[in-house]
């Protein structure tokens, strides 16, 4: 019956042939031994899932001693295959890039803390489509579980890249800490020189009385970010010096005009975890986070006229501008384990309670004080979701003493709204809204249903069969693109997916695993990919409401040893996606402001016809390598290319935006004393892309996709039981270079921590 599955799974995948996806650090459930970094947990959400999929397990104790980080986002900066695209401290726009798939594909990932959702599923962008990371602090993480590909029956297809799930602590006893945090980076770039200083100060308290316990914390972030965006110009304005020559992405000559979204955030994030034991096998647990997120950007602009007066053109106006975030997460749940039953019920609401940006449209300089502008609005975005979850041993023990049949059942519910809306007002400032000029609004819904069967069916074997049957609905969709447009009403649109799963793993002996999987999963348009208006040129134009769902054929071949002092894994990872989702070059219809309708060329999400990614992973983990000193890393190579694409026959064959061909990290840890560690670590990342067809030859300029070569430095030291010390440098090679964005330069980070 196995193989007759396997076949039928591989029928449904066109018979292409599978290569395999990577493994670092493998936290395998049924190996026989582990790293004591590599946490293998016995909780009941994991138990239920059962997740066959290769994962990585990152620490506490390994965040506090190797990373420097100010955020959550930075602890999985050095697993396998992940970018994490956080231009500065303080960016509220972070998505993951995972071994197939690119910076702007937000949405072929999930990102869960404790179960509750932080993946923005409004959108399938880098920017409000990034993950809601903010609500997630560093010192409250127990462990970070990576996994990677959709091949469990218990994830969406959004799992094509990969899931983050982050598991915080809940406290048995009276456990209280504090943290004073400072950063500070030299930024240099054309005539930009800024020294960015951020502070941050945390506390935590938490305790158990009896079946209660209870865990609160606080964290405060004034924070500094280099230039997000450079103001560019074929030339520059007459009668002005000081623009700076240089070449746009695409080799044309242009001229520098300055640096925009110079950013200044002051943010909160506030969390309340509550648990009370019902009874002994029966736990009920709230958790409340708040995020509050005040902002400005500023402006360098280097022309000056004959006085020396700065002079800005229109083009500075859009980095100029003040937001507003107060956003709320709820999530509510009810564990229940017998000695053959684990069961849970799951809710979560996120809430963009307020969420407002403000820029101006009048001239500057005059504009810094007062004038027309717009103002837009989220207000009423977010997203609620449901989960129903159980899992049935069958009783029976392996040889070691392992379940030998463990079957998983599921339902989900979830709905995501996009309401955003923009507004003309006389002060951009401090002004009331006036007429709206744009609105994107629009609903997607979709209910699941899903089942997955771990059969130890002979020694050392295991088989993972699942499937997933998914019913997507896009509905309440309306587009309005200028002030004189009544807006139109986008149709309602329906589609449903099957996802089969199989997952073959061998143990020959204590040390070796082997695993084989494939698996197929549907991936559903957002709603912002459905509704959120494009701009061409100065114009917004409606979007494509029409989209098709993706549909990912993935497949891995990994073989891991393991042992008391860690891992070492090779794997092979191929993925074919039929109808990608990829923003590319192609005819689109303009509304006009007069009401007619006009057809442009313009770059906009559509259907790619097939992407292929393959490639190869070797990963190492290993503790004492020498005395005292450990070892992790990982090397991948992906081919990941457009395979098919009639609309944009010249992308075919190049390689997918973001997507480099080879990305590698290396962490080395020594600890001369107990109470001293001392960290050295590099990342490195190839040439990519941001264009399907490859065209942007330039890489080193604003928009431009370069390689980077960054080495991180990190020291900690217990003075006591109680006080820890950190000292840290990234980016000590001070390697300028963009990822669209100017990423930071050079920084140092020193932070005290006290614990109770």
């Amino acid at each position: 019956m196995m193989y007759l599955y396997l076949a039928a799974l591989a029928a449904s995948a066109n018979a292409t042939t599978p290569a395999l996806p990577p493994a670092l650090a493998d936290d395998d459930s049924s190996a026989a031994t582990d790293q004591s970094d590599i946490v293998v947990t016995a909780d009941p959400v994991r138990r239920i899932e059962n997740a066959p999929s290769t994962t990585v397990t990152i620490d506490a104790e390994r965040i506090a001693t190797t990373i420097n980080a100010v955020s959550i986002e930075d602890t999985l900066k050095y697993a396998p295959s992940l970018i994490i695209r956080k231009r500065s401290i303080g960016d509220n726009f972070a998505p993951i890039a995972t071994r197939t798939s690119g910076l702007g594909s937000s949405a072929r990932s999930l990102i869960f803390a404790d179960g509750v959702p932080l993946s923005a599923l409004i959108a399938n962008n880098n920017g409000n489509g990034s993950p809601k990371w903010q609500l997630v602090s560093p010192e409250e993480v127990a462990k970070i579980d990576v996994l990677y590909g959709p091949f469990s029956a218990a994830y969406a297809g959004n799992s094509i890249g990969t899931v983050v799930n982050i598991t915080t602590r809940l406290p048995d006893k009276l456990e209280a800490q504090a943290t004073l945090l400072f950063n500070n980076q030299w930024h240099t770039q054309y005539t930009t020189r800024l020294s960015l200083p951020t502070g941050q100060a945390s506390a935590s308290i938490g305790d158990r009385f009896g079946r209660f316990a209870f865990f609160t914390s606080i964290t405060h972030t004034v924070s500094n970010a280099q230039p997000i965006a450079y103001v560019t110009a074929a030339a520059a304005p007459a009668g002005t010096t000081g623009s700076i020559a240089t070449f746009n992405r695409l080799g044309a000559p242009i001229r520098v005009l300055g640096a925009s979204d110079i950013d200044h955030h002051v943010q909160d994030t506030i969390k309340l975890k509550l648990a009370y034991d019902l009874t002994d096998n029966l736990r009920a647990s709230y958790v409340l986070g708040v995020f509050l997120d005040s902002s400005q950007a500023r402006l360098d602009s280097y022309l000056r006229d004959a006085a020396g007066a700065a002079v800005y053109t229109s083009g500075f106006n859009s980095g100029l501008y003040l937001r507003e975030q107060r956003h709320f997460i709820h999530g509510a749940t009810i564990d229940g384990h017998a000695s053959r039953i684990d069961w849970q019920l799951a809710g979560s609401l996120y809430d963009y309670a307020t969420d407002t940006q403000s820029s101006p449209t009048a001239a500057l300089p005059n504009a810094f004080t007062s004038g027309a502008g717009t103002v837009q609005r989220q207000d009423g975005t977010g997203w609620w979701t449901l989960d129903a979850k159980g899992a049935l041993r069958s009783g029976r023990k392996d040889s070691n003493g392992i379940d030998a049949n463990v079957l998983s059942i599921g339902a989900h519910a979830d709905r995501y709204t996009l309401q955003s809306q923009t507004y003309t007002t006389a002060d951009w400032i401090g002004g009331i809204s006036g007429a709206r000029v744009a609105a994107s609004l629009g609903t997607t819904r979709t209910f699941a249903l899903w089942v997955q069967d771990a059969w130890r069916f002979a020694p050392g074997l295991v088989v993972t069969l699942g499937a997933r049957q998914e019913w997507w609905r896009a509905a309440n969709g309306f587009n309005q693109t200028s002030a004189i447009n009544p807006g139109i009403a986008q149709p309602v649109r329906t589609a449903n997916g099957f996802s089969p799963k199989a997952t073959l793993q061998w143990q020959p002996g204590p040390s070796w695993t082997f695993k084989a999987s494939l698996g197929q999963a549907w991936r559903f348009p957002t709603v912002g990919e459905l509704y959120q208006a494009t701009i061409v040129g100065t114009v917004l134009a409606n979007p494509n409401p029409n989209l098709r769902p993706e549909r990912a054929r993935s497949a891995e071949l990994a073989a891991a040893y393991h042992d008391a002092n860690g891992s070492i894994r090779v794997s092979l990872f191929n993925e074919i996606v039929d109808g990608a989702l990829i923003s590319q070059t192609g005819p689109l219809a303009v509304v006009q402001p007069n009401g007619t309708t006009l057809t442009t060329t313009a770059s906009f999400v559509q259907n790619v016809q097939q992407t292929r990614a393959r490639g190869v992973e070797v990963a190492v983990d290993r503790r004492d390598v020498i005395s005292n000193v450990d070892l992790s890393g990982s090397v991948t190579y992906a081919d990941a290319i457009t395979a098919e694409n009639p609309v944009f026959p010249s992308s075919v064959g190049k390689l997918l935006p973001s997507v480099p061909r080879w990305k590698a990290n290396a962490v080395v840890t020594w600890r001369p004393v107990q109470r001293v560690s001392l960290t050295a670590a590099a990342r490195y990342s190839s040439r990519n892309f941001a264009t399907l067809n490859n065209a942007d030859i330039f890489a080193d300029t604003y928009q431009g996709f370069d390689k980077y070569f960054v080495v991180d430095l990190r020291g900690t030291f217990r003075l006591n039981r109680h006080l820890d010390v950190a000292l840290g440098i990234d980016n000590v090679n001070n390697d300028r270079y963009f990822l669209f964005h100017p990423f930071p330069q050079r920084s140092v980070t020193a932070s005290l921590h006290w614990t109770l």
